[in-house]
């Protein structure tokens, strides 16, 4: 995985959500052949410290990991098998340490519904031809049962899993690997977990939103807790005058607040949309922290004039410190793509909510952006608070957030539905480049994608994709690729 990216280097004003992130849960077990271990003296302690180095090389990524030990034997393999059910695994890597036989990862590949990734890291980069042994060859023959269990996964009814291949020592593209699938893990065991809240419907005009919830849990195993907007008004209600007063503080030491310019909706932040939002966000937190949610997907209209209005229109300040600090939230009920922008976020890599707006066809790229809410933690620079007098499109008046992502690689990925009922993930990776923007108090990146804007936009849009997007910051194609096979969905890379 490439440009891993740290969240806390942006420290964004926030109270704790609900509950510390559950860590991914990797299981570890090596292999070998037990015939080997009376004809070669030493080789099976080798090989145990061999496991070792590797688990030590572990500890350092962002998983927890739990050792099984050596399965050199097929009785030891089914032994294994429930111990790992036991575990609430999220992955597993089955160390190579040596040539083992397949009946000691038959069982284990057909039991196991979460992924196992073959980890192949020899000790030495090469073999000393002219010292040589059978026993030097055997401490180094990681990859030699790899097309074994191989093909032993299809004949199980499996895929062929994913494998690292390298050395034990200085290698930075294994290493980079290792920790891809540590990201993946928390990706999957994030989304088996999950409760993504969802409040009222999206807006009826847009076919390609609606989503069914249980198909949701179906493919992902995240619940969907069925939300109601009044929920967040009898908060809204109870936030104390020093709550609000603290909650405004917070937002002004983050945000820039500059004059209007070109746009005749926008105006400098106003004390009374600053008052609204930071109520709303207090509101939001606490809101959160009573229904124990790891997510939310809204769109509520109410009465005009309505509190219930005031505030579900209100949500953009406290959503995108909300989604900046491992809360992700799409506006206009976007179920599909919180669950994008959750992939993203236990990635690593941010995720904001986005959707295509004007090309710039004399410099060749396209403006990536939405009006809310937004990852403020990938902004490049300090990001912005204006006051609209209107939402376009939508009901409401208040502070809205400006900012564009940080300079440098991107990833764009939007999930969407097919006509049979099935998920489909579409991904692309572009650049964010330096450049201006409209200051109309949304979000937009200049993005750059290959070989043109033109191609790229028409390659895209063949693919059928939602109109919204999750938009994060490297290049992760190939690893979401990952995430969607071991969930059992097609995706497509959009070159």
């Amino acid at each position: 995985m490439k440009t891993p990216l740290v969240m806390d280097d942006i420290q964004v004003p926030f109270n704790s959500i609900h509950s510390p992130r559950r860590g991914a849960r990797i299981g570890i077990f090596g292999v070998g052949y037990h015939k080997y271990w009376k004809q070669f003296d030493g080789l099976k302690e080798q090989l145990l410290e061999k496991q070792a180095r590797l688990l030590k090389k572990l500890s350092s990524l962002p998983a927890d990991f739990l050792d099984f030990g050596l399965i050199d034997h097929v009785t030891a393999a089914y032994d294994l098998v429930p111990r790992l059910k036991a575990a609430d695994l999220d992955l597993v890597f089955c160390d190579m340490l040596t040539y083992a036989t397949s009946d000691t990862f038959g069982i284990i590949i057909r039991s196991l519904d979460i992924p196992v990734v073959l980890v192949a890291l020899q000790p030495d980069m090469a073999l000393d031809y002219e010292k040589a042994s059978t026993h030097l060859q055997l401490y180094n023959d990681d990859i030699c049962a790899l097309p074994e269990f191989a093909g032993v996964a299809v004949r199980m009814g499996k895929q062929v899993p994913h494998m690292v291949i390298g050395t034990l020592e200085n290698d930075e593209a294994a290493e980079k690997e290792l920790e891809a699938y540590c990201r993946i893990a928390a990706v999957l065991g994030g989304l088996k977990r999950g409760r993504i809240g969802h409040i009222g419907h999206p807006i009826d005009a847009m076919l390609d939103m609606h989503t069914d919830a249980t198909m949701l849990t179906a493919h992902f195993g995240t619940h969907i807790v069925q939300c109601e907007a009044h929920e967040i008004l009898a908060q809204y209600r109870k936030v104390s005058p020093e709550e609000q007063e603290e909650a405004s503080r917070r937002i002004l030491s983050f945000f820039d607040t500059p004059d209007p310019v070109s746009d005749p909706i926008s105006e400098k932040l106003q004390d009374r949309d600053l008052a609204v939002a930071a109520r709303t966000t207090v509101a939001l937190e606490k809101f959160v922290q009573e229904k124990k949610l790891d997510g939310l997907a809204y769109y509520y209209e109410g009465d005009e004039n309505s509190d219930i209005r005031l505030i579900m229109t209100n949500l953009i300040v406290g959503n995108s410190l909300l989604t900046s600090k491992g809360f992700p939230m799409c506006g206009e009920s976007d179920l599909k793509t919180c669950i994008a922008l959750f992939i993203m976020d236990r990635l690593g890599i941010g995720g904001s909510f986005a959707e295509f707006h004007p090309v710039d066809f004399r410099e060749g790229f396209v403006l990536v952006g939405h009006d809310g809410p937004h990852n403020i933690a990938i902004a490049e620079g300090r990001p912005v608070l204006r006051s609209l007098k209107k939402y376009h499109g939508k009901p409401g008046f208040g502070a809205s957030v400006e900012f564009k992502i940080k300079e440098g690689p991107i990833t764009m990925l939007s999930i969407s539905s097919t006509f049979e009922g099935k998920f489909k993930f579409i991904i692309a990776e572009g650049e964010s480049v330096k450049g201006p923007i409209p200051p109309t108090g949304n979000t937009n990146t200049r993005g750059f994608f290959k070989p043109d804007v033109r191609t790229f936009l028409q390659s895209w849009i063949k693919e059928g994709p939602t109109h919204h997007f999750a938009l994060g910051t490297g290049h992760h194609a190939d690893t979401i690729a990952k995430i969607a096979g071991y969930l059992n969905i097609e995706a497509v890379i959009v070159h």
